[in-house]
């Protein structure tokens, strides 16, 4: 199997991703995709062959191999690196969205097409939910199909065209072992990265968004300062403007005047 377009589509993705993002392109480019292409679909290659039961009954080993593996391992986890990387996809064709909306209208309507803001920001926080959603699902499915994270050496099967119950050998149990719990933990470390960068936007955009309510709230505050200066300035103004005016007039109607203000 050719993964060249996951390794492109991953290259793609890690212009675009924060830092934590970038370091969960390259757990999944080295420590899954390249251990399942150099190692593990190896060591599954042959899985049915080496599979060997104590009984020669005709249709008996097929049917147990089908009992036990459901699905192959190697084709599983190829399933789960496919469909993980995919909501990666959402944030390559927004980006890709913005830049032909540029083109279309021949000017500058972002100021990098490729910032995590507005609404490519929405969409890299829906790839990271549906990214920690589909390795839950994937866990979880590995864990009720083949009944817990366990290769065991020795395997029991009596179901029919079997006469009894026979033993059936699975080849290199312990090698298998070893990479099936280094894959769940990079599964679970691929998971946490995935929270890790959900928390840290989600609280930048927080933070982003208190700042702005605070400086519109101090804005407001100094406009509403600015307004009761002038209104006591204008207070002020006229009140010496009334003051003037009563002290130019003769004596007897200053008087007059007094005693018809409302002051005294």
């Amino acid at each position: 199997m050719s993964w060249v377009f996951l390794r492109d589509l991953l290259s793609g993705v890690n212009k675009y991703s924060t830092g934590i993002g970038r370091i969960w392109v390259a757990v999944v480019f080295l420590f899954r995709l390249l251990l399942y292409v150099a190692a593990a679909e190896n060591i599954w290659k042959h899985e049915h062959d080496e599979f060997e039961c104590n009984i020669k009954q005709p249709g008996c080993e097929n049917v147990c191999f089908d009992h036990f593996f459901p699905v192959s391992h190697i084709r599983f986890w190829a399933l789960q690196l496919i469909m993980v990387s995919t909501p990666s996809l959402l944030v390559v064709f927004h980006v890709a969205y913005r830049e032909n909306r540029e083109k279309h209208h021949n000017q500058k309507l972002y100021k990098n097409p490729g910032k995590i803001d507005g609404g490519l920001l929405c969409t890299y926080l829906i790839s990271l939910i549906l990214k920690i959603g589909l390795e839950i699902f994937f866990l979880v499915l590995f864990y009720k199909l083949y009944n817990g994270f366990k290769i065991p050496h020795l395997a029991k099967c009596d179901i029919k065209p079997c006469p009894n119950t026979v033993d059936c050998y699975i080849p290199k149990p312990t090698e298998k072992m070893i990479f099936l719990y280094f894959l769940v933990a990079t599964s679970c470390l691929c998971i946490v990265l995935n929270l890790s960068e959900l928390s840290y936007l989600m609280f930048k955009y927080s933070i982003k968004c208190y700042l702005k309510r605070h400086v519109k709230k101090q804005q407001g505050s100094k406009s509403n300062c600015c307004e009761s200066e002038l209104i006591r300035h204008n207070r002020a103004a006229a009140a010496g403007r009334l003051h003037n005016s009563s002290s130019s007039l003769p004596l007897n109607m200053q008087d007059e005047h007094e005693k018809h203000s409302p002051l005294t």
